[in-house]
């Protein structure tokens, strides 16, 4: 038997034992998970630093902080989320009772991601857990200090034969989906997703796929330019462009570009000075092949605003780029780096046709102070999420469902969304000893056909 065979064992026995289907087990585990995330913080920040030059300001709101306020979310309403409950009976079964039970798939594998390791990692899992499931979970080897961390706190605070950390990404992952689960929850991208998908259906696996893609960022004639190019800025840059949600182009009302790429400009000095690279709050390119690949799109338009570039220091200016068309490079694929290039339409419906004629985005960020325009773009334009005159924000509240749709991904989380992704809904009907309608059973009568009719119109 290989090792992961029986890591695999160990976690179907353990699951088999009803531990993790106690909901005062559940909450208790994730409350010290939430102990232990604050034991480390400090921890923690310094490893996201060293794989990713995350300031403790960036890596508390994006990873750490959002972690912790999910849990806090979840264990607030998980008792709520996992009762069974009562729905409506047919009518013509009138003394019947019908329920929905909510019970665990059993052991899932969760895969992680690089450009935001911690909170990718354990968002799935407080899904997961709350919803009364083993799981064995990786995360990528490009991330080798919070990789650590993680694994830390992981055997802390879970039985190994409840919650596996192991270490290894793609290399672990290759392995493990030879292997049967009862659920694969991946976040990455769309040519790995495929992959995933691909190894999914020879066991018939069911699986949410997070991925990303191209997303359009429009700021319409009626938009507060100012507060635009802010918002822009800082959802762009975040992570020096490393978010599956960033804002990957602009496409503004032609009239206004000259006007957005000024406050652009100026919301990118203000926010990282006149030289980012001695900014401390501007991270770096997660790695040297990372800033190869983003660093060739840098020749595709004309730039605007910054280009500079140092790979020692895996360092990419902020930058803003115009003349580029959808046959050059940066517009065939996510960018997924501190590249900003700006398109322009000259009326809504150009602008949501050009969208529309690509595959649908993991989000959408719209500008504007008119109404009729936002309702229409909400409602034309198919996408996974997004924000109303702002960036990212979307994803930080654990009300709303958050996937992609179409090649954008499948499958939600984020709280009750995370608990109903790893559950199975168990449908039961209890039928009444005391009445019955014999017309049902055979030999059946016309007259049986006639009141059939009649119950089921």
């Amino acid at each position: 038997m290989t090792e992961y065979k029986y890591i695999l064992k160990k976690q179907r026995e353990y699951f088999a034992t009803g531990h993790t289907k106690d909901i005062e087990f559940r909450i208790g585990l994730l409350n010290i998970l939430k102990q232990n995330i604050k034991k480390y913080e400090d921890d923690i920040s310094d490893a996201l630093y060293k794989d990713l030059g995350k300031s403790k300001f960036e890596s508390y709101a994006t990873e750490i902080g959002i972690t912790l306020s999910e849990i806090d979310h979840i264990t607030s309403n998980l008792r709520k989320w996992a009762k069974p409950k009562k729905v409506k009976s047919p009518l013509f079964q009138f003394q019947a009772k019908s329920y929905i039970y909510k019970e665990p798939l059993g052991v899932v594998f969760i895969i992680s991601p690089w450009n935001y390791p911690f909170q990718l990692t354990l968002e799935p899992l407080l899904g997961a857990v709350a919803a009364g499931n083993c799981a064995i979970l990786t995360v990528s080897q490009k991330v080798p200090n919070t990789t650590e961390i993680l694994e830390k706190i992981i055997k802390e605070t879970f039985n190994e034969n409840h919650v596996k950390f192991i270490p290894g990404g793609s290399t672990v992952s290759k392995e493990l989906l030879r292997e049967k689960f009862d659920y694969i929850f991946f976040t990455g991208s769309v040519n790995i997703g495929k992959k995933i998908m691909e190894a999914a259906s020879k066991t018939l696996t069911p699986v949410t796929l997070e991925l990303g893609g191209k997303s359009p960022t429009i700021v319409d004639k009626d938009a507060d330019i100012d507060i635009a190019a802010e918002r822009i800025v800082w959802g762009k840059f975040l992570n020096s462009g490393q978010t599956c949600i960033a804002p990957d182009y602009i496409l503004v009302q032609k009239k206004l570009k000259a006007k957005l790429i000024e406050k652009l400009k100026y919301y990118i000095e203000k926010f990282y000075g006149e030289n980012p690279i001695e900014s401390n709050d501007y991270p770096r390119i997660v790695n040297e092949d990372h800033f190869n690949k983003v660093s060739k799109l840098l020749l595709d338009g004309n730039i605007l605003h910054g280009g500079k570039t140092d790979k020692l220091d895996l360092y990419i200016a902020p930058t803003i780029m115009d003349d580029v068309s959808w046959d050059d490079n940066i517009m065939k694929q996510e960018i997924f780096g501190p590249i900003l290039p700006i398109l322009t339409y000259e009326n809504i419906e150009d602008a949501i046709n050009m969208i529309n004629s690509h595959p649908k985005p993991l989000a959408l960020y719209l500008f504007t102070d008119n109404e009729y325009i936002e309702k229409k773009v909400i409602k034309e334009v198919s996408y996974g999420g997004g924000c109303v005159n702002d960036t990212i924000l979307h994803l930080s509240s654990s009300e709303l469902p958050f996937g992609g749709v179409g090649n954008s991904g499948m499958g939600h989380y984020h709280g009750k969304a995370s608990f109903d992704t790893f559950t199975h809904e168990k449908s039961i009907f209890k039928n009444s000893k005391s009445f019955d309608f014999n017309f049902r059973y055979p030999p059946y009568s016309k007259t049986a056909l006639k009141l059939i009719k009649k119950v089921l119109k």
